[in-house]
């Protein structure tokens, strides 16, 4: 499991509005954080809903390898996940480029910009 790559991931439960279901998330956890073995995992997570009114927050990531869906990372909803929680992956990876652009938008939703 590496930064930048969509694994699959099992959010539920979940409350209120908070994004639920199996689906695929982004691992955005620095790689070192990862490799020594921690519990837990911070994803931002996909959603196949687009809202434009959260454009500027969530990025547009086309079906592609393992990805059978056009999404939308929802990075206004970053999540620590526990290990147990993930099952297949690497659905696909981020380019450099989709990568620049979810950390540009999370440093809006996290008010660092």
């Amino acid at each position: 499991m590496r930064r930048g790559e969509v694994w699959v991931a099992r959010l539920n439960p979940n409350q209120g509005r908070e994004i639920g279901k199996i689906r695929p998330v982004l691992v955005i956890q620095a790689d070192e954080l990862t490799a020594i073995g921690g519990n837990t995992v911070v994803v931002l997570p996909l959603t196949t809903q687009v809202y434009p009114s959260f454009r500027r927050w969530r990025i547009s990531l086309p079906a592609r390898d393992r990805l059978m869906r056009d999404c939308q990372i929802v990075v206004d909803q970053p999540r620590a996940l526990d290990r147990d929680r993930f099952g297949e992956g690497p659905l696909t990876a981020l380019t450099v480029e989709e990568m620049a652009a979810v950390e540009k938008s999370l440093k809006v939703v996290m008010g660092m910009w």
